[in-house]
């Protein structure tokens, strides 16, 4: 293959990555979008990467899942051994992973919380922690990895920051999508709750735990290097706002439909957080 060639290679895997967080998701595609040029495929590939896996476990269903799992775990190990893959989403991961240094530890322990969904219905304190550092915590760590572009002293620094905010999306993806999780899959992550309903008092304690989380992430999206503070910032508000609209909802609503932000109130926060940053009041 030519020098040119792979370049197109490589090329078409970032943007079928790309094409993954774009259709999936408008919130997280918005906010990449408004990272420097050169972090957008990176996080491309870590969103496609993160993606697939996550749709094994919940979406395919007519399919013998653990193994399909255990494959892609298996075609991961393989590519980031290999430097290649023929799967354009291992592809674009396997180059950001070598490119940015994302260690074999924390992808093993996000697939780790994906196996999780196999079995798992009911989550206790210990298991629920498990699985929001596998599911969101390290993916943040992933993301910081591209960020901080090799500076590892940046990183150690901002690292505690990072985990916060993926565990508050985490926890607010959770709150929007309790019908979905115990009336689809089953399923219930926080702990202690009862299935067929949610109290004012279980809500609550989970809004201040999120809180928590929001609060300390906050301090470290302020830190972070210009290319990337945008980006992450529009993120962290627009789930603020989802967070917000949550909890000024009685419990039963939680239990009964999905919240959401309609597109053009998206928009408006989206121009409200590249003026704040540009004026630099973050």
């Amino acid at each position: 293959m030519s020098h040119n060639q792979r370049e197109i290679f490589d090329a078409v895997a970032f943007e079928s990555s790309k094409i993954v967080a774009t259709r999936y998701s408008t919130s997280f595609s918005s906010g990449i979008r408004l990272l420097h040029q050169k972090l957008r495929n990176p996080v491309y590939a870590i969103y496609g990467f993160v993606r697939y896996a996550d749709e094994i476990v919940d979406t395919l269903h007519e399919h013998n899942r653990g193994e399909l799992l255990a494959r892609f775990r298996l075609d991961t190990e393989t590519a980031l051994r290999e430097g290649i893959s023929m799967n354009p989403i291992l592809q674009s991961f396997q180059i950001t992973c070598a490119r940015y240094n994302i260690s074999y530890d924390l992808i093993d322990t996000f697939l780790k919380s994906m196996e999780m969904d196999l079995n798992e219905v009911k989550y206790g304190r210990s298991s629920f922690d498990q699985y929001i550092l596998g599911s969101a915590e390290v993916v943040g760590l992933m993301c910081l990895r591209v960020f901080t572009d090799g500076d590892d002293t940046n990183y150690e620094k901002l690292k505690p920051y990072a985990m916060s905010l993926g565990a508050g999306f985490q926890k607010i993806n959770f709150l929007r999508d309790l019908k979905a999780d115990v009336e689809g899959l089953g399923r219930m992550y926080f702990p202690d709750l009862n299935f067929q309903r949610l109290t004012d008092e279980d809500k609550k304690r989970i809004e201040l735990e999120i809180e928590s989380d929001f609060t300390h992430a906050y301090h470290g999206i302020k830190m972070l290097p210009k290319e990337a503070r945008l980006g992450v910032f529009v993120a962290f508000v627009y789930y603020k706002r989802l967070f917000l609209k949550i909890r000024a909802l009685p419990s039963h609503r939680i239990m009964e439909e999905r919240i959401r932000i309609p597109n053009n109130q998206k928009l408006a926060l989206v121009m409200k957080c590249y003026i704040k940053s540009n004026l630099n009041m973050l």
